[in-house]
């Protein structure tokens, strides 16, 4: 291995040890152990050791073919204390303040979401709704006013039939009168037995549900 590639080496090792100090607060920024399961904390722990360890090694291997020294480790170390001593709370402040501009970033792009979006189509659909509550209501009085229009028109109709009923039933004998209430009883006495019957089979069939 050449002076030069020992050199990158070094350089690229402690830019790696910088990266994994970095890497290493992001992850616990996100992470918020106290809100997780153990089991979630391990499993990301795993993977986060996994992803590092495998970003070190491909990197190494594209500097110097993947050859492992001692100096390396030491590399990683060194820049691992200089993110630590001169970098860590410059970093983490720039974190928050990318995360509190990403939120904000997020929430307007909701609001104007809502506005762009979401509230012209609760408007259309609110006045869609109130157009066919409208138009329904215009409909029934319609109906209305033609089924009481029928119901007067066959009043009137059958008012002459009316009057020429009573007639005809004044100028019935008497013993014919009594024959037809007689008559008329029957089926009225009938049809209320009927109605009697329905009614308790409806409610025993209420009783079995």
């Amino acid at each position: 291995m050449t002076l030069t590639t020992q050199f990158m080496t070094m350089l690229s090792m402690i830019s790696m040890g910088v990266l994994f100090g970095a890497g290493l607060d992001t992850y616990q920024r996100f992470l918020k152990r106290p809100k997780r399961k153990g089991w979630i904390v391990f499993i990301n722990d795993i993977l986060f050791w996994l992803l590092q360890g495998l970003a070190i090694f491909y990197v190494l291997f594209l500097v110097n073919e993947g050859e492992l020294r001692f100096y390396i480790f030491l590399a990683l170390l060194c820049g691992f204390a200089a993110y630590q001593s001169l970098m860590k709370n410059v970093y983490v402040r720039l974190l928050e303040m990318i995360i509190s501009l990403v939120i904000s970033i997020y929430r307007f792009l909701l609001k104007l979401g809502h506005i762009l979006i979401v509230a012209p189509l609760q408007m259309l659909f609110t006045m869609i709704i109130t157009l066919l509550i409208t138009i329904g209501k215009g409909l029934l009085v319609l109906l209305t006013s033609i089924l009481k229009l029928l119901l007067l028109i066959v009043k009137i109709v059958f008012l002459p039939v009316k009057w020429v009923g009573q007639i005809l039933w004044r100028l019935l004998p008497n013993r014919l009168k009594k024959s037809v209430e007689k008559l008329y009883n029957k089926l009225e006495g009938y049809l209320q037995t009927i109605k009697e019957y329905v009614k308790k089979q409806i409610a025993k069939w209420k009783k079995k549900e």
